[in-house]
């Protein structure tokens, strides 16, 4: 509706109302209508709308205020005022037989449309109605709404449209060139083609369409076409189309093999949204890599990360070809495995698989054993032309992989592999590796399968040998005798290293069996063999020296201490202290006693020293040099008070008084002993001696009045006690237990603080112990243990800890631990306490007191290299949890000296912790893969290592190999969880950073 006619209509409406009310105001309201209408036809939209509301707001008439209303809208519209969308709705809702409700729709849809809202101008050119639109109007009608759906990606609607105008002189080229693109879009190269043809003189269109013809050229397979239209479009494209053209060409040469050319043009790909995707990535290291230059082709190819398809798969085996190229055996076997379990192309994932089988034999494996990963080819391409070299690697890796287990387990489960030589061996070795634990019982099942299959002699002798040490140390020593002597007589005995201890190790099971005559001849014949182990002859010369000494051969004893004694080491005290004593055996007792003296002279920490004392002392009474002995006595007292001697030492002080009529300096001896040892042999000895003497003395009363004060004595009852006690005791002597057991406890029901209370219940611990019921042994032992030293309190201490340890009561075991090691005699229960303080302390989470102890087993010179590595491991771990780095990489240095097994892999695994703290990536990823090689049967550490490794690609900026990696972690290790839970946290964290790069990732929300 034109201006002209709206004002005539306005005019007749404001005739009626003026001639019906004859009102001067309706003759004003005309002129401001006027007005406003004149600015809003002058395009003064403000000003226009300002008086429209002016004329709405004083005239009361419906046909008025919706014009009106129309036009504030209208205005809003113009303006590009907030909510002028909303203005509109409220005239179509408030006058819906408005005849401006159609320019309304209109007019807001334009309005979005003029925007750049197309969405929103898509929801009012719905409303439109189509019929009363001039040609025009129609055409932009149809324009617009078809450009609209174009915007909004809609291109099936907005190509319904378009063709409408696509022979328009105002709209026809721009529509032609809509609709090519969306032919293109749709692959339909011939329209589109046709179409931007017809348009390709406009400039407007055509520095656009060599683009178009170039990507459609590239998606026909005309490769040639595409790089010469994109090299021709090239040089006059914006930087955004510039990124795109590139692609096109790089891929056009890519696919044409001319790789050289594909790589500049590649690189100049600027990815979408500033992103390259993996088959991007893949492109271009491929292009690398058909040039030979590896390392460029490996940095392309380890930022696919998360691949998942053909192009993954194909890349994944390229990179492993780089890595293998360029000396990274490491890097390829994971990227071979990565490929190898991809089922895209069958012949990728068998050469893959084959690579991956022999890197694994070279250089170990942590997700899997060798063996099994060699048998899993053999089984899965049994016709392969590598089925020869497979299998002998297999029949190899066996050995090689120290994996012994598993090895057992594949040999035993396996139908594919028949080999009793290797199946001798691995069962050979699996025995050693469970001897090395300590678990010598399961030990002798693996040496026994090795000796089913007798196919080498050398195994089989060895095998012998390695049972028979076992049933030495589980004290079977007639079956060890056995062993050994089938041993030495064995056909492969001689080409072993053990024979060359073999009579070493006769003459130690000879002597355990106190069978000292033969000891002596296999003792004699080793300490004359040539290269010996020094520590062990030494030793030789020793239990030489007891066989003689034990057999009363003295001479001869004293002869073998003397060559332990210049030979040196740890035990020469012992040597020494032996050999003194020999010379008394012999009625030399002036040697005897030089050289006892010489011993507290030159051994001041020797645990012999209180033996020596004692020594001295009994043999200076004996020689009549009495003052001498007592004062020898007094030494040993007041150097060595908690000795098991002292109460000895003043039991004989007060007999050499007794003897020497010096009663009352007997009393007082005898008196401390029946305080400070009440209920030992020495204070019963004690108390019956002081009877004598207060009976000579006259003093009965007085030593009645005592007597009746001590717990452990009952005069009365003196005889019935001795019965009772004699009668459990002669069961003990004879072996018989369950009676023995019966007669000690009706012993102490009948006198709890019997004469031999103490005695029985040390003796119903041990028989307790020996029945296995060690939960009965404890308030025995304890009971034992309340009274001051006795001869049993080493024994009682030794036994009580050793069942709070195995119980895992580490408070309770700490002070009985404590006490041992303060009180023992035995060097090897004080390395015993040591060693377990520093291990009880450490699972009670007190570090620094689990470090003091374990420096103090160090320290200790006898102990063996097992307990040293014990030591060691407890000051790394405590130094770990302290955060002293530095003291626990010295100690896993020390460690890795001595260790074996599990202790020696973790030790390994440390040193390549701080390799990566330090920076040192790649000498760490050296470390993981010797802990792959060589201990590949401790999964934990394994599993460690692995993610230790990954650590270090990401560090040496190898995002693929890190991300594998650790998927390969939580894949293949979930009895670890907490390996996993490290593993994904990475993963996590690495993925999060190349996403930034790379839009093939996937990351986690």
């Amino acid at each position: 509706m034109n201006k002209y006619i709206t004002l005539m209509l306005f005019v007749a409406i404001l005739s009626s109302k003026i001639s019906a009310q004859q009102s001067a105001i309706y003759t004003n309201e005309l002129v401001l209508y006027n007005q406003a209408l004149e600015l809003y036809n002058n395009k003064q939209f403000l000003a226009a709308q300002n008086l429209f509301d002016k004329v709405r707001d004083a005239v009361d008439d419906e046909n008025i205020d919706a014009e009106c209303t129309y036009y504030i809208a209208n205005c809003a519209v113009w303006l590009n005022q907030k909510g002028a969308d909303a203005l509109m709705e409220e005239f179509v809702v408030q006058y819906p037989t408005s005849i401006k409700r159609n320019a309304a729709y209109l007019d807001v849809a334009n309005y979005y449309f003029d925007n750049g809202k197309y969405a929103y101008a898509r929801k009012w050119y719905d409303k439109v109605d189509e019929g009363n639109m001039s040609r025009s109007e129609k055409e932009k009608f149809n324009f617009n709404n078809g450009y609209a759906y174009f915007k909004i990606q809609r291109f099936n609607e907005a190509k319904k449209f378009l063709t409408k105008v696509e022979e328009t002189d105002k709209y026809g080229a721009q529509a032609k060139y809509y609709l090519g693109f969306i032919a293109y879009e749709g692959d339909n190269y011939q329209e589109a083609d046709k179409l931007f043809d017809e348009v390709k003189d406009l400039d407007k269109y055509n520095k656009n369409l060599s683009y178009f013809q170039s990507d459609m050229n590239f998606k026909s397979g005309k490769f040639q076409e595409a790089i010469n239209d994109g090299l021709g479009q090239l040089p006059k494209s914006k930087p955004s189309e510039k990124s795109e053209l590139n692609k096109i060409i790089g891929e056009s040469y890519f696919n044409l093999g001319l790789y050289d050319k594909a790589i500049p043009h590649l690189k100049a790909y600027k990815g979408r949204k500033g992103k390259w995707n993996n088959t991007d990535y893949y492109q271009l290291g491929y292009a690398y890599y058909k040039g030979g230059d590896y390392t460029n082709a490996i940095s392309e190819f380890n930022k696919i990360v998360d691949g998942r398809n053909a192009t993954a798969q194909n890349a994944y085996y390229h990179l492993a070809e780089s890595y293998l190229k360029t000396d990274q055996k490491q890097q390829a076997l994971n990227a071979f495995k990565n490929a190898s379990e991809m089922n895209f192309e069958a012949k990728i994932k068998e050469d893959a698989l084959y690579n991956y089988a022999k890197l694994s034999y070279e250089i170990g494996n942590s997700y899997e054993s060798t063996p099994k990963v060699l048998l899993s080819y053999a089984e899965a391409y049994p016709n392969s032309e590598f089925k020869e070299e497979i299998q002998e690697l297999l029949i190899s890796s066996y050995i090689t992989s120290k994996n012994y287990k598993e090895a057992m387990d594949l040999l035993e489960g396996s139908r594919n592999f028949d080999d009793k030589v290797v199946y001798q061996k691995v069962a050979y070795f699996r025995g050693v590796e469970l001897y090395n634990e300590a678990n010598y019982t399961d030990a002798k099942v693996y040496f026994d399968k090795s000796l089913i299959q007798q196919t080498d002699p050398k195994f089989t002798a060895k095998a012998i040998y390695w049972k028979s040490e076992c049933d030495y140390l589980q004290s079977n020593f007639e079956e060890a005798l056995i062993g050994f002597k089938q041993f030495k007589g064995s056909e492969g005995a001689s080409a072993t290293t053990e024979y060359s201890e073999i009579d070493y190790n006769i003459g130690y099971t000879y002597f355990k069996l106190k069978q000292y005559t033969q000891a002596v001849d296999f003792f004699d014949t080793y300490s004359k063999k040539r290269g010996v182990d020094e520590i062990r002859l030494t030793d030789t010369y020793l239990r030489l020296g007891d066989s003689h000494f034990i057999s009363s051969k003295y001479w001869p004893a004293m002869e073998a201490y003397n060559k332990a004694i210049k030979n040196g080491g740890a035990d020469s005290d012992y040597a020494h202290y032996q050999k003194a004593i020999s010379y008394g055996f012999v009625k030399k007792n002036d040697k005897k006693i030089s050289d006892l003296e010489m011993f507290l002279k030159q051994y001041t920490r020797s645990t012999y020293r209180d033996d020596a004392m004692f020594a001295l002392g009994n043999t200076y009474i004996a020689e009549n040099q009495t003052q001498k002995g007592i004062a020898a006595y007094d030494r040993l007292v007041k150097e060595v008070p908690r000795s098991s001697y002292v109460p000895k030492a003043l039991l004989k002080q007060g007999l050499i008084y007794y003897n020497g009529d010096q009663g009352n300096k007997a009393l007082i001896k005898f008196k401390k002993v029946v305080a400070d040892y009440p209920g030992t042999d020495e204070a019963i000895q004690a108390v019956n001696t002081a009877r004598l003497i207060y009976v000579d003395l006259g003093r009965t009363d007085e030593y009645s009045s005592w007597v009746k004060g001590l717990s452990f004595v009952d005069v009365t009852d003196a005889d019935l006690d001795n019965t009772s006690y004699e009668a459990a005791e002669k069961q003990f002597l004879e072996n018989n237990n369950s009676a023995a057991i019966t007669g000690f406890q009706k012993y102490l029901d009948e006198f709890p603080n019997g004469l031999h209370a103490l005695k029985s219940h040390f003796y119903l611990a041990q028989l307790f112990f020996k029945q296995g019921d060690k939960q009965a042994t404890i308030p025995h032992y304890e009971y034992v243990l309340q009274k001051d030293r006795t001869e049993f309190t080493e024994q009682a201490l030794a036994r009580l800890s050793q069942i709070y340890l195995e119980n895992r009561n580490y408070d309770k075991a700490i002070p009985v631990l404590e006490r041992l090691e303060t009180v023992a005699d035995f060097p090897q229960n004080i390395i015993f306490a040591q060693s377990n303080l520093m291990k009880s302390h450490y699972q009670l989470v007190h570090y620094q007191e689990t470090i003091t102890y374990a420096e103090k087993v160090l320290q200790n010179p006898k102990i063996q290299n097992d307990v040293k590595s014990d030591a060691q491991i407890f000051i790394a771990r405590a130094a770990l949890q302290t955060a002293d780095d530095a003291r626990a990489k010295r100690a896993y240095t020390e460690v890795r000296k001595i260790a074996t097994g599990e202790l020696a892999a973790e030790a390994l695994y440390y040193d390549a912790y701080f390799k990566n703290k330090e920076g040192s990536y790649k000498a760490s990823n050296e470390t993981v893969q010797k802990l792959a090689k060589d201990y590949s049967g401790y999964k934990l550490y394994g599993a460690k290592g692995l993610v230790l490794m990954a650590k270090n690609f990401y560090g040496l900026e190898d995002a693929y190999q890190a991300t594998y990696i650790l998927e390969s972690v939580i894949k293949n290790f979930t009895d670890y969880p907490d390996v996993i839970d490290e593993a994904r946290s990475e993963l996590k964290k690495i993925k999060a950073e190349e996403a930034k790069t790379n839009s093939s990732i996937q990351t986690e929300q």
